[in-house]
């Protein structure tokens, strides 16, 4: 009974604490939160809570403050991610159903995430290798000229312009298309490459416009401009944390000019829709350690990479848990939809 009361007055310390940004003071807990004990037991808890490190007070006659420990046993304990709003979940869909390619699928992610959370959201590029095929086109703009096009599962679109030294015809094309199609489609980058060599190491000799073919779409699919880039959105919300500008806010703001940085505190993605939190010295970086991360992998099947948001440990955790689960959930509806 006791360490359930306990556990309910830091929960609602944390609660008041996100909202208000003041400590708590007792008085307060049991004008707002009904504990339905005299405020003298409420501060035997917060007493007891502060000796394990829970809690902390900032000033002799101030109320207190969660610890980072705090936060971590308030987040593990949470029974239930508050349930984002119809409205919220409608303004998603609507917002990212109208994307017409990857670019603007993720720069739109960042946005809504932002948004929603009102911290820093940061979304990183599906990873090429391991993405898979899902379509090659093959247009012939003139007699002599083709357009090699690669759609991959991540929603990626590669293409390539071929000059041949003589015209084809058009069942030539037909069985063309259908040769590379047949060997590359639902196969993962790796394999796909490996299948279209053999393809052209089957052909005695190999057909000149077929090699030119093939080795376009090996080229394309070789191409790692989108590996390891990410997109960042919500910036000016980290000016709602002026009061803690030197500890958290000014480190994260030269945190997001590394690339490098923000990938690894996004961390590896989970597929599933397993929710990361990483809560200040958690994370990978010391001068990070007011930071908490908020993080999931997104993709149709296994997860194509990751995607979350930055901010100072004061937020509100349950939020900003569903907001990414939602966001992530719903990009990778879309990318499956292509």
């Amino acid at each position: 009974m006791q360490e359930d009361r306990r556990l309910a007055v830091l929960r609602a310390i944390v609660e008041d604490y996100v909202a208000t940004e003041e400590p708590v003071g007792s008085k307060a807990l049991v004008e707002r939160h009904g504990l339905n004990v005299s405020p003298a037991t409420i501060r035997n808890d917060m007493a007891a809570l502060e000796e394990e490190g829970y809690l902390t007070q900032p000033h002799t006659s101030a109320g207190r403050v969660p610890t980072d420990k705090g936060y971590r046993l308030f987040v593990d304990r949470l029974t239930t991610v508050k349930p984002m709003s119809q409205a919220e979940r409608r303004a998603v869909t609507t917002f990212l159903d109208g994307a017409v390619d990857l670019d603007d699928v993720v720069h739109r992610s960042v946005r809504v995430l932002a948004q929603l959370t009102r911290q820093v959201a940061v979304v990183q590029y599906p990873t090429l290798s391991r993405s898979t095929v899902r379509h090659v086109e093959l247009v012939a703009l003139t007699a002599s000229r083709l357009l090699v096009v690669l759609i991959l599962s991540t929603g990626r679109v590669e293409q390539r312009l071929v000059e041949l030294d003589r015209e084809l015809a058009d069942d030539e094309l037909g069985t063309l298309r259908s040769r590379v199609n047949l060997a590359a489609t639902g196969e993962q980058i790796s394999d796909a490459v490996i299948a279209l060599n053999a393809l052209v190491a089957g052909d005695h000799p190999a057909s000149p416009v077929m090699s030119l073919v093939v080795e376009t779409l090996v080229e394309a699919m070789s191409d790692h401009r989108s590996d390891e880039r990410i997109a960042v959105g919500g910036t000016a919300n980290l000016a709602r944390f002026g009061d803690s500008f030197d500890s958290a806010v000014r480190p994260l703001l030269e945190a997001l000019e590394e690339q490098v940085v923000l990938l690894k505190l996004l961390g590896e993605a989970n597929s599933g829709g397993a929710v990361t939190v990483r809560i200040g010295a958690e994370g990978p970086y010391e001068e990070l350690s007011s930071t908490s991360v908020v993080a999931t992998g997104y993709g149709p099947g296994d997860a194509l990479a990751s995607l979350g948001i930055v901010g100072p440990t004061r937020m509100d955790y349950p939020s900003t848990m569903a907001a990414v689960r939602a966001v992530a959930k719903y990009v990778s509806r879309v990318l499956d939809e292509g």
